[in-house]
């Protein structure tokens, strides 16, 4: 039977429209998270973010309901894309469960030393600016923390029964500590220009887990 006058929609690439609204938002966020590791989210204006990346001033609600739900966004982004890394390592056959823990500090060490120490974490900068920022960040930043704790606690065990550390540890403990050392030694990295508080914090962590 025939519909007369019926649009029928073609499969394959969405309109141009829907892709071009796509990438712009797209590259906003890649933008929002480049600046705000290096500055953080109360000294970035929306203006700043638009220049980097060539969008009018005033588009940015196009794509946002606000700076709020735009720095939540990226929250999420940067958490999801920080586990993807950290589990990248631990999945990695070729070396024991600790190698794989040391292989993503050496990773995150080369990154900061890729921007010249001048972006730090952005999950440990939104943390440190907590006073002045919207109350629903608190949980949001929570639960990233709480994520990469477990996936470190994970690999800390599995390296507890291969015997390649010390039986005595808390591996729920260390991976808490773990994090609270590490954004710690990214501060100060960012601070001085210079990876020496990266490189003794963990030489610390690591000589720790072999205490009998």
């Amino acid at each position: 039977m025939e519909m007369q006058g019926a649009k029928i929609r073609r499969r394959g690439r969405p309109p141009k429209r829907l892709n071009e609204h796509s990438d712009t938002r797209e590259m906003l966020l890649r933008a929002g998270v480049g600046i705000l590791t290096e500055k953080g989210f109360c000294a970035t204006g929306i203006d700043e973010i638009l220049r980097g990346v060539g969008v009018p001033k005033g588009s940015f609600y196009h794509y946002f309901d606000s700076k709020e739900a735009f720095g939540a966004e990226l929250i999420d982004r940067y958490g999801v894309y920080f586990a993807l890394k950290l589990q990248r390592h631990f999945d990695d056959q070729s070396r024991s469960h600790l190698e794989r823990l040391k292989a993503f500090v050496s990773d995150a060490c080369s990154g900061m030393a890729k921007y010249g120490y001048l972006r730090g974490c952005l999950i440990g900068n939104l943390g440190q600016e907590m006073g002045a920022l919207p109350p629903s960040y608190a949980d949001k930043l929570r639960s990233v923390f709480v994520d990469w704790q477990e996936r470190v606690a994970r690999c800390l065990l599995a390296a507890q029964r291969a015997g390649e550390i010390s039986a005595n540890i808390d591996c729920e403990q260390g991976a808490v500590f773990f994090w609270i050392g590490w954004e710690g030694a990214v501060l100060r990295a960012k601070l001085e220009r210079q990876p020496t508080a990266l490189t003794i914090f963990s030489d610390v962590f690591f000589a720790g887990l072999n205490c009998r």
